[in-house]
């Protein structure tokens, strides 16, 4: 009778207990959700993830440190053994392209390109900031707006053309022909050493009749330039079929795929949205000779 007398006073006694020890846990609980967030009631460890190239394409889409001065970007990586430099102006050599760079927006810069120019050539250049290439005897001959595009990795790219075929360094005179027809004077006889080039030629007359490839490389990114259908065969598709051809390579290589194209040329601009481009920024690129 002692026994259950005990076990009737104590139960009571050990429920109470127990409630204000469940009270003030939950008391704690709501304060620290109210300071830290719904996250303080559950933190799980979270993986350390490596900075890879493909996260920070995912978080900046072409950066603007790698390509507000694309062809500096290009001469100091991949295309390093094509530099030409004085000070701190770079230059690719004149029969592989047009474009120079320097490294900082100065007289100093503008006077070491002033070296790299013979008195009847041009360059084009970026990022000249706000220094006067009239002080370092240059002068800006024109200046033109040129939209950088980028094609999302998650479009979908349907089959190329099977006719396609790999061009190399002894179709250059064909490349330049073809290409002065729509841009003259971009593309030089060694320009095909700057990328994969790729074209399409007539059956009937065995002549290259579109064509396209990459030109501004650097690690992780390549630009599709060149790209051109003679006016005889337009309409049929091929620019797109090149351009899904170069896509189609960059992804298999975890590359992403760009390009530059005037602001003015409509026709160009949209067929790229056409086929998933989306414009990333504007720059001014600057034709620069001797004064």
């Amino acid at each position: 009778m002692v026994l259950l007398l005990a076990e009737n006073l104590l139960l009571p006694l050990l429920l109470s207990v127990l409630a204000v020890i469940l009270s003030e846990l939950l008391r704690g609980i709501i304060a620290r959700d109210a300071v830290e967030g719904p996250a303080a009631l559950l933190t799980l460890p979270q993986p350390s993830e490596p900075f890879s190239p493909c996260t920070h394409r995912r978080q900046m889409p072409l950066p603007e440190d790698l390509f507000l001065n694309f062809a500096l970007t290009a001469l100091q990586t991949t295309h390093a053994h094509l530099v030409i430099t004085a000070g701190e102006a770079s230059r690719y050599p004149a029969a592989v392209a047009p474009f120079a760079a320097i490294s900082t927006p100065t007289k100093k810069a503008l006077s070491d390109l002033r070296e790299l120019i013979a008195p009847d050539e041009y360059v084009w250049a970026t990022a000249l900031g706000e220094a006067d290439p009239a002080d370092a005897q240059l002068k800006i001959e024109t200046t033109i707006d040129v939209l950088q595009m980028i094609l999302p990795p998650d479009i979908e790219l349907p089959q190329p053309n099977p006719g396609i075929l790999p061009l190399d360094c002894s179709h250059a005179a064909e490349m330049v022909a073809l290409t002065d027809i729509a841009f003259p004077g971009f593309f030089r006889p060694r320009t095909c050493e700057m990328g994969r080039y790729f074209g399409v030629r007539s059956t009937e007359a065995d002549e290259l009749i579109a064509m396209g490839g990459e030109r501004i490389v650097f690690p992780g990114y390549s630009e599709m330039s060149g790209l051109c259908t003679h006016p005889e065969h337009r309409g049929k598709g091929y620019a797109a079929h090149l351009l899904r051809h170069l896509a189609a390579l960059h992804r298999a290589q975890g590359i992403v795929s760009w390009l530059h194209v005037t602001a003015t040329n409509s026709t160009a601009v949209n067929l790229y949205l056409k086929l998933g481009f989306q414009t990333v920024r504007s720059i001014k690129l600057h034709r620069l000779g001797c004064a």
